[in-house]
């Protein structure tokens, strides 16, 4: 919550060049696996307030269309699924992540207004 607190303060996150990967906190994603490969990529991970899993961008922007377009698809290993999720991702306009961004800074004002409690969609 302090980190929303501080976004709603105006207080800037650094804006620098490469990724700012936003993800939750669920175990997968904070192991230190996890953590080693995101480093290794170079990526910078945005803070997000634990117990927190409807804030994650990725629970409401991506995964639903993705899961769409790959419903019924059969790979014949994990090297073809992730190049159709890149491909996939690289396919959508810049207007689909503006807006999903957008979405993201609205819930996260909703979460600060109502005192940090669950946000329904």
């Amino acid at each position: 919550m302090n980190f929303l607190k501080q976004e709603e303060k105006g207080e800037e996150i650094e804006v620098r060049k490469g990724v700012l990967f936003h993800h939750d906190n669920a175990r997968p994603h904070t192991a230190h696996l996890t953590q080693d490969i995101i480093a290794n990529f170079g990526w910078s991970v945005l803070q997000h307030p634990p117990y927190s899993p409807d804030l994650a961008s990725s629970n409401f922007l991506l995964f639903g269309p993705l899961k769409q377009h790959l419903g019924g698809k059969h790979f014949a290993d994990d090297d073809d699924v992730q190049h159709e999720v890149l491909l996939w991702m690289r396919q959508q306009p810049k207007e689909f992540y503006v807006a999903g961004i957008g979405e993201l800074i609205k819930r996260w004002d909703k979460c600060i207004n109502i005192g940090g409690d669950y946000v329904e969609k």
